[in-house]
């Protein structure tokens, strides 16, 4: 591989990582605040640091007019309708639960890219993924494959899913266009203006009759700098590299390092069947990344055609 793929890949497993922390850290800041409060301040956070680095490096671009209905697009999806989706549905799930539910968004990716992008998917792509996917459900369920869930939480959840699935789609169309410090600029501002209208009628008494929180409010510093600026960071450069499809793959990731993490920080249990399933994930994950041959090409691999 080139060195442009190891980047591509390493930014994809720097997005699903500091992702996963954010399962963790939602939890800890509902210590105190609501999912409203906790997601503005993310985003303001965030939105002062990217707009920080980006006039420190004269990065930011001006969009063009024919482009704010992209970039509006993409910031209701994301962070606005899958904030909504993931936030409070963490409210009725569990961080484990909401974690494969998510893992289910590269097995949806494909069909989007192919009828929007008109990205080509190989059989062995398709096989990694669901190979994956049986390796996620593995992480994530007990020894009966079974778990107890909300079905208003699975709901909120999974339509945090579908608002992924376009955002990567309208993401896609803007990452040619313009750098990666403009776009998370952008979206930040714009989900902040959706967002606040929202937070003044439903939260903002609660917060202001709340106590500080040392503990939950930096769990909301963490989300606004990891999970909200290098995160996205991390994804568009991917997405940027690689395409919609091979980008979302990484999610897949997500469930197994919020069990590694749930392991080293809230002591839950890895067991065998979690560490056989994490070793069916990676597994997957090379298999969706295999390159298909063309005869009339030397020994390596082609990459799939996009048009």
């Amino acid at each position: 591989m080139k060195n442009k793929d190891y980047l591509a890949i390493g930014s994809a497993l720097g997005a699903a990582f500091f992702w996963s922390f954010s399962f963790v850290w939602f939890k800890i800041a509902f210590l105190a605040y609501k999912p409203i409060t906790v997601v503005i301040f993310r985003l303001i956070i965030s939105a002062v640091l990217i707009m920080v680095i980006a006039w420190a490096l004269k990065r930011l671009q001006k969009p063009s007019k024919k482009d704010l209905r992209l970039f509006f697009l993409m910031a209701f999806f994301e962070p606005f309708i899958y904030f909504l989706g993931e936030s409070y549905g963490l409210k009725y799930v569990s961080s484990t639960v909401a974690a494969v539910i998510v893992a289910t968004i590269p097995l949806l990716t494909p069909i989007a890219a192919w009828y929007f992008l008109k990205e080509k998917v190989s059989r062995m792509n398709l096989f990694g993924l669901l190979f994956s996917f049986v390796g996620v459900s593995m992480v994530v369920l007990n020894r009966n494959f079974q778990f107890d869930a909300s079905p208003l939480g699975i709901g909120l959840e999974f339509m945090a899913v579908f608002a992924a699935i376009a955002y990567a789609i309208v993401l896609k169309s803007l990452a040619s266009r313009y750098n990666t410090l403009t776009i998370i600029a952008y979206q930040n501002l714009i989900g902040i203006a959706l967002f606040l209208p929202i937070w003044l009628v439903l939260d903002f008494k609660d917060f202001i009759n709340t106590p500080f929180h040392p503990q939950a409010f930096r769990a909301i510093i963490l989300l606004a700098i990891f999970s909200s600026t290098l995160a996205f960071v991390f994804f568009t450069q991917s997405i940027r590299h690689m395409g919609v499809t091979k980008a979302n793959t990484y999610i897949n990731l997500i469930p197994v390092f919020v069990a590694i993490l749930a392991f080293f920080i809230l002591k839950d249990e890895l067991g065998v069947q979690k560490i056989i399933g994490i070793l069916v994930v990676v597994t997957g994950l090379f298999l969706s990344q295999l390159k298909k041959r063309n005869k009339n090409e030397k020994l390596g691999a082609a990459e799939v055609h996009r048009k």
